[in-house]
């Protein structure tokens, strides 16, 4: 890849989007972000993601409230549509011709996808097969695409590895993401693409989704409201720091895989392949007890939460673990930040960014 070509972020005002965005600017890289903005949570606090990658506060604000659909600041250019929409995608990749693509965007939340099916299936399939198209035609160097813990689904074997099979997701999201990795391979066999899947383990952080449990259990906590924990507390969650996140992503940007001239076709690896594919899990591998995280929690907010123990939820899982050690030995690198540290700076940014306290 070339010093001048543009990397594309997609989901670039979401979590983990931006953060990965913020790095490469940061690292002097040119930057093609693209986020349809939707209202699954605050389209304010995607905003204020775009404000801290350049974007003027103005426009940001016609951004998010569909006044305006790009903005172009230094570096990074950023433009509001739906990558399902026909035509769009393809036009990007032809307009600036990514030297690498970093696919986030995506409809998250395992909950959600039994609420509103649809979603998911134009933002996590239709999406991701017009940035697969735009790539055959405008081949990258490397292609990342986020896959998530969730396809591990009714596996109990822990830790979990990318080298497990994956046949039996138990939730829509799950089964999306699946189909990403499935598509992506055959891509990758087909037109010679280079793609990289990467299974997120619980990611956590400032600037994070108010729809995951960090965010909501500190809300409820500052306002006094009890707090949902699912399967009676029974639950333990690999929770990583987002700067994990993204390091592991920049890391393997410059590492695109080649076929693995030792693929066995009668003892097939789900992890690697006759094409340029691979798998990785990004994970603490440390799994960790959900009241144990909510007493963290307490202790840096200093205050008790009042806790609702509640059944588990249809999609959900009660452990997960990431073996991490592929990615180590590609890249050199496994999350270390602890979770005492982690929720300490996400805390310290939640009561900056609502200085009420319980706001968001």
């Amino acid at each position: 890849m070339k010093k001048d070509q543009p990397i594309l972020v997609t989901g670039a005002a979401g979590f983990i989007g931006f953060h990965v965005a913020r790095r490469l600017l940061a690292m002097g890289h040119p930057v093609v972000g693209v986020d349809d903005l939707n209202a699954y949570y605050d389209v304010s606090l995607k905003a204020a993601r775009l404000t801290q990658l350049g974007v003027p506060a103005g426009t940001a604000e016609a951004l998010a409230q569909g006044e305006a659909s790009e903005a172009s600041e230094g570096n990074f250019r950023f433009f509001r549509f739906d990558l399902a929409e026909p035509g769009r995608t393809e036009g990007l990749f032809a307009a600036h011709l990514p030297g690498a693509v970093v696919h986030l965007a995506a409809q998250a939340g395992v909950r959600y996808s039994l609420e509103n099916p649809q979603a998911y299936v134009r933002s996590n399939l239709d999406a991701f097969s017009r940035i697969l198209e735009g790539c055959r035609q405008h081949p990258p160097s490397h292609l990342i695409f986020a896959s998530s813990s969730s396809v591990y689904g009714g596996n109990e074997l822990v830790p979990f590895s990318e080298h497990h099979p994956v046949d039996h997701p138990i939730s829509l999201y799950a089964a999306t993401k699946k189909a990403n990795e499935l598509m992506a391979h055959t891509y990758a066999h087909l037109f010679a693409l280079p793609v990289t899947g990467l299974r997120f383990f619980t990611v956590y952080g400032p600037w994070g989704r108010p729809d995951m449990a960090l965010f909501q259990f500190t809300r409820a906590i500052l306002r006094g409201e009890p707090i949902k924990v699912f399967n009676h507390g029974r639950m333990k969650r690999d929770f990583t720091y987002i700067d994990d996140i993204v390091e592991g992503v920049v890391r393997l940007i410059s590492l695109p895989p080649r076929p693995d001239p030792d693929w066995d076709r009668q003892r097939p690896d789900p992890a690697t392949s006759f094409a340029p594919y691979r798998l990785f899990n990004i994970g603490n591998h440390t799994p960790v007890e959900l009241l144990d995280f909510i007493a963290l929690l307490e202790q840096k907010l200093g205050r008790k939460a009042k806790i609702e123990l509640l059944p588990m939820q249809p999609g959900d899982v009660a452990a997960t673990w990431a073996d991490t050690s592929a990615l180590n030995s590609v890249t050199g690198f496994s999350p270390t930040t602890s979770l005492a540290v982690g929720i300490e700076r996400f805390v310290d940014w939640y009561l900056e960014f609502y200085p009420a306290g319980t706001s968001g």
